[in-house]
């Protein structure tokens, strides 16, 4: 009788661990499906309306549409290809693709490598819709990157959005306070990284978040990222949109001073011989909160 019970004690305690290995998504489709926000626009309208425009609904997208992580799945050995890259697109992993950990990270944790191999496949397919139904959706940002102490605060609760404040009766589930929504860490978690050195073949990202603390802060500066690119509305374009190259250009004339001097003379190098000449000097001075260009 008691090894019957330690045996079903032990089935109820090893359960969990095998239904959330079971729900790791097995295609594109899927993993789609987990991290769905589209149930957000009914009461959100005008948040999910900036998102929809802004990178992270395009995040594998790269800027007017190119597909950016098509080198990764071209044959190894080919012309473009990268270290990354295999023999096979039906050997692809989930590894095989470092940009995840901040273009999809949820892919990382939630994703079966045959999502990988879908992926490639649609890549060289260059089927953009399919590609396209991967994002970073609110349930990415309000869930599973709203708590980076994780030793201490635990993982995120399945099916609690990270919010502001807590708001126990929200419709689309309870939203518990999030100790880092608000700051720029948040954003660090992606924007700026650095060399990423876990990974086999070592790689270098943007170091914006290194330069924000750096320079910007070092420097005297105060604001967060989200008070300059999400504003007192919380804009969720989260601007620069770089499809947009009007928007671009105005928010670049904002950030980036150009000072120019001239001074024009004529040299008279001989007798009888004037050649026009100008000397130009520039000063380009910059008020954004990390270096440019970065990402």
């Amino acid at each position: 009788m008691r090894f019957i019970i330690l045996m079903m004690i032990s089935v109820f305690v090893l359960m969990p661990l095998s239904n959330v290995e079971a729900q790791k998504a097995k295609t594109i489709d899927e993993l789609a499906k987990q991290f769905d926000s589209s149930q957000c626009k009914s009461c959100h309208a005008e948040i999910y309306a900036q998102w929809e425009k802004s990178h992270h609904a395009r995040p594998l997208m790269g800027v007017k549409g190119g597909l950016m992580l098509t080198p990764l799945a071209l044959k190894k050995g080919t012309p473009g290809s990268t270290a990354f890259s295999e023999d096979d697109p039906k050997k692809m992993k989930i590894s095989n693709f470092p940009c995840f950990k901040c273009h999809l990270p949820q892919a990382v944790m939630h994703a079966e490598d045959s999502v990988a191999v879908e992926l490639a496949e649609a890549l060289l397919a260059k089927d953009s819709a399919k590609v396209g139904k991967l994002q970073i959706t609110c349930i990415v940002c309000h869930n599973e990157k709203a708590i980076i102490h994780k030793r201490e605060l635990g993982a995120p609760e399945k099916g609690v959005i990270y919010g502001k404040k807590d708001i126990a009766g929200h419709a689309g589930g309870p939203i518990k306070k999030s100790a880092i929504l608000k700051e720029s860490v948040f954003c660090g978690q992606c924007h700026g990284l650095g060399p990423n050195m876990e990974f086999d073949q070592t790689i270098q990202c943007a170091n914006l978040y290194g330069s924000y603390l750096h320079n910007y802060i070092s420097g005297g500066g105060t604001k967060t990222c989200q008070e300059c690119h999400m504003g007192t509305k919380s804009d969720h374009l989260i601007a620069p949109n770089f499809n947009d190259d009007k928007q671009t250009s105005e928010l670049y004339a904002k950030a980036l001073t150009l000072d120019i001097e001239t001074l024009g003379y004529e040299w008279l190098r001989k007798a009888g011989t004037l050649v026009p000449k100008i000397v130009v000097g520039t000063k380009l001075t910059s008020s954004a909160g990390h270096r440019i260009p970065d990402g």
